[in-house]
């Protein structure tokens, strides 16, 4: 049982932090000196356990589908809302929702894990469940090559108790049924659509041959069509981008894998249709009346689909580049995109750190840039002075994503995530 003396000191220092301005992750890093132990025992006490989402790509909004979903179930859910997908970011989530004798009333906590961190984080606190989304080129400075994210993400597989939900298109992932003694449940893509969500690796590697409980069959527009024990189930969705909808038939299959025999499908269906983007992954602010989208882009695969999903035609368009630790900083990767889609509009603004790398690699693609700033604040009030009554979207890295979100919330209306 966690200790309420604990839960009180961590629960002062959020506060404190919070009053000072200090980082969300801060009061964490307090309480993993005084109690290591502190994260395994709250987390203990929950009856449906801890489910872990990691991957390379889309974990955040994955984790927001999977909580919501639950949520529509009847559960309790408790997830590390504040962005922050390290150990220490748990704990320091724990302490915003436990009381100050160290309980929290939730049945289940769903969280979102970086793939280096879930590794020691499991091997404190094992998942009853883990969903693991796929394994691509991102932040190698980071995280070294590609097979050692895999085996990161085996790691997770391995510790877990109970449920393993993998991806079958990215064979890296199902291949880690191979290695766990637990049976995995799969969700994957209709064969019509596996040509639009490739990964740009290179290794020749096929997807397994294997049945998917949940596969994504069709979608056009705001409409997508999954199969669900091989019967078509049709729905309405707010989430936007091709691959926030093929991580809908992953968030699908965890919670019905949790649930069992007691799944609500029709309620199921339900909750998805409601799901809105995560914070910066899709999301759509509203500013003098016009959509303002933001559009997270970290890796070759992720930008290719987002460019992909999203037609520029009648919108303007910016992109921010930083190269700061969160983002990564080996930004050659731009080079494997291609951006011929943004010929005809052009791009408006280019900027972050990066911004002259951007725009030498628009260049190399035709694509005319308006204008380039490094310097986010400037570049974003231009870029929304000069397009004031049209659409925008914005591309953009992780710490540019927080940046724009900053500056956005100063002149709009949008969602706290801290």
């Amino acid at each position: 049982m966690p200790k309420p003396h604990i839960a009180t000191i961590g629960k002062v220092v959020r506060k404190v932090t919070r009053l000072r301005g200090g980082g969300s992750a801060f009061p964490g890093l307090v309480i993993e000196k005084i109690d290591p132990n502190f994260t395994r025992d709250v987390l203990a006490t929950l009856p449906y356990g801890v489910v872990i989402v990691s991957g390379t790509n889309g974990k955040t909004t994955t984790t927001k589908m999977v909580v919501e979903l639950l949520e529509g179930q009847g559960l309790k859910v408790f997830t590390n809302r504040t962005g922050s997908n390290f150990a220490r970011g748990v704990t320091a989530a724990l302490l915003a929702e436990i009381n100050y004798k160290g309980e929290i009333d939730a049945d289940i906590a769903v969280l979102e894990l970086d793939e280096a961190h879930a590794v020691k984080f499991v091997d404190v606190v094992p998942p009853k469940h883990s969903l693991l989304l796929n394994v691509m080129r991102d932040q190698l400075d980071r995280f070294g090559e590609i097979d050692t994210t895999a085996k990161m993400l085996q790691h997770i597989a391995q510790a877990t108790t109970e449920t393993v939900a993998l991806n079958r298109e990215d064979p890296r992932v199902a291949a880690i049924a191979d290695e766990i003694s637990l049976t995995p449940h799969y969700f994957g893509l209709a064969q019509a659509l596996k040509p639009q969500f490739l990964s740009g690796d290179e290794s020749g590697l096929e997807s397994k041959a294997v049945d998917a409980e949940i596969t994504l069959e069709s979608f056009a527009d705001d409409t997508a069509t999954f199969f669900i024990d091989g019967k078509p189930v049709t729905t309405t969705l707010k989430l936007r981008g091709i691959y926030n909808i093929f991580n809908a038939a992953a968030a699908l299959t965890m919670t019905r894998a949790i649930m069992g025999e007691k799944t609500n499908d029709k309620k199921l269906i339900a909750s998805l249709s409601n799901i809105a983007p995560a914070f910066g992954r899709g999301e759509t602010l509203t500013l003098h009346g016009q959509p303002v989208e933001l559009v997270l882009v970290k890796n070759p695969s992720g930008f290719r689909l987002a460019l992909q999903s999203f037609s520029p035609k009648n919108y303007a368009t910016m992109i921010a580049i930083n190269d700061n630790y969160a983002d990564g900083r080996d930004m050659s990767w731009l080079w494997d995109v291609n951006f011929e889609s943004l010929q005809a509009a052009g791009v408006h603004t280019v900027s972050g750190v990066r911004a002259y790398d951007m725009a030498l690699r628009l260049q190399y693609d035709d694509v005319e840039v308006s204008h380039v700033d490094t310097k986010i604040t400037p570049a974003l009030e231009h870029f929304l002075a000069r397009n004031d009554e049209a659409p925008k979207r914005i591309f953009c890295t992780y710490t540019a994503m927080l940046a724009i979100r900053k500056e956005l919330a100063k002149i709009t209306e949008v969602e706290k995530v801290l």
